[in-house]
């Protein structure tokens, strides 16, 4: 039997069954999308945290040291400036040969030694005894940590079935850190270091204080600056300036500058701050005044974007009673804009956060072993820091790198979540 209905209708159907299976298979490719999207997302999450996780604790060794009054006050006057410019290091190797004096070869007391952090357990010692003197000529009970290749080794990321010619750590050291272990004198705790310390040579004494604070004071200085012009400028252009070629231009400007990239902002502020007017390089000052820069377009964009979306009957409403013009706009139409606002706000300040590119042309890549204490002093950032880690070769510097990517992804979820939390909650629909 054949179909009778009309050619036209047997076309049209053919066409909208063309259109469904397209339809079908676009929201197919969107899903695909979404999933491989999650994906990747997921797989760089799991890279993160199973690299960088380990780093939130720390093998360390407790040691029993004798305090050698003939090596550290030879004149017995107890003197704290003399007691601070003596050599820790001979008494810590006496502490750690001691423990097994099998080892009484050059190089097996090379071995011994390099199992623990030199730097770290001097300059306990040296803080101890700077407290109080008295210490000198009695034996103290030390924690310190042990070196990096050593916590690498217990962490797992050293294969200990290598040959030991392409390993750093040797068959003796093995055997030396598993009898320590054994016995409970080295152990594992977590890292507060990484948290209270600032930039070290030596990976286990490595922390983010300082880049932290620095990347806090100048993200200070941006906020100030980049928020109230920013919300100034998008109420200028949205509510009392005059549509004309000027602020057409303006506002192409703005547009194109959102998409600007961020090293060209660097490069303004080392042209401008730092070779014009001359302000201190690496200081959270300049810092901070890049970054504003660089957030301006995004805060002017999402104020404006925010003052739109008020309907214009509550500014009608104003003046109708005899409001004036400004009355109207910062009376009424500015509060209710307020969330849209503090969202582009938070954004903006959480993108600045995350910046690195500007940071390194102004000079914020500088080697930092103090916390700064004012906005023109030397300081680093976070974002810096990662790269500076990043860059370096050792294992335990990927370990600290992928930690501190952590630290920086958990602050930038944490903005983006206030921005959300706070337009859901304080936003008018109409």
């Amino acid at each position: 039997m054949t179909d009778a209905r009309p050619l036209a209708d047997r076309a049209a159907l053919a066409r909208i069954a063309r259109r469904r299976r397209g339809e079908a298979a676009f929201r197919t490719a969107s899903m695909a999308a979404v999933v491989a999207a999650v994906a990747m997302l997921g797989w760089l999450l799991v890279t993160l945290v199973g690299s960088g996780a380990t780093a939130f604790y720390q093998h360390v060794i407790t040691l029993d040291v004798a305090l050698d009054p003939s090596k550290l006050d030879p004149t017995g006057a107890r003197d704290p400036a003399e007691l601070q410019k003596a050599s820790f290091r001979p008494i810590l190797q006496s502490a750690i040969y001691g423990r097994f004096p099998e080892a009484t070869g050059r190089d097996e007391r090379r071995e011994l030694f390099a199992l623990i952090s030199v730097a770290g357990a001097t300059d306990r010692l040296r803080r101890m005894v700077r407290d109080d003197p008295a210490l000198v000529g009695t034996t103290v009970r030390i924690t310190a940590p042990v070196s990096d290749v050593v916590d690498q080794l217990l962490k797992g990321r050293i294969d200990r079935k290598v040959d030991a010619t392409l390993r750093p750590v040797s068959d003796r050291q093995i055997a030396w850190i598993d009898a320590l272990r054994a016995s409970g004198e080295i152990k594992a705790r977590f890292n507060a270091t990484f948290f209270t310390a600032t930039d070290s040579r030596d990976p286990e004494l490595a922390g983010i204080a300082s880049a932290v604070v620095g990347s806090a004071m100048a993200l200070a200085v941006a906020l100030m600056l980049a928020a109230p012009i920013g919300i100034a400028a998008a109420l200028y252009l949205e509510e009392f300036a005059p549509k004309n070629r000027i602020t057409d231009i303006i506002e192409i400007n703005i547009n194109n500058l959102a998409a600007v990239p961020s090293i060209v902002f660097g490069l303004l502020g080392l042209a401008v701050f730092l070779s014009f007017f001359g302000l201190p390089r690496s200081a959270p000052l300049v810092g901070g005044f890049v970054l504003a820069l660089m957030t301006l377009p995004t805060i002017i964009i999402a104020a404006r974007s925010a003052l739109a979306a008020v309907p214009p009957s509550i500014a009608a409403a104003a003046l109708s009673v005899g409001a004036s013009p400004v009355q109207a706009v910062f009376h009424h139409k500015l509060p209710l804009a307020a969330p849209g606002i503090l969202t582009g706000v938070i954004i903006g300040m959480a993108r600045a956060l995350g910046e690195t590119a500007p940071l390194l042309m102004i000079g914020m890549v500088a080697f930092v072993t103090e916390i700064p204490s004012s906005l023109t002093e030397p300081a680093s950032a976070l974002p810096v820091q990662i790269f500076l880690w990043s860059d370096s070769p050792e294992r335990a510097w990927a370990e600290r790198a992928s930690a501190a990517i952590l630290v920086l992804l958990i602050v930038l979820g944490a903005m983006n979540a206030a921005a959300i939390f706070l337009r859901q909650r304080l936003e008018k629909r109409w």
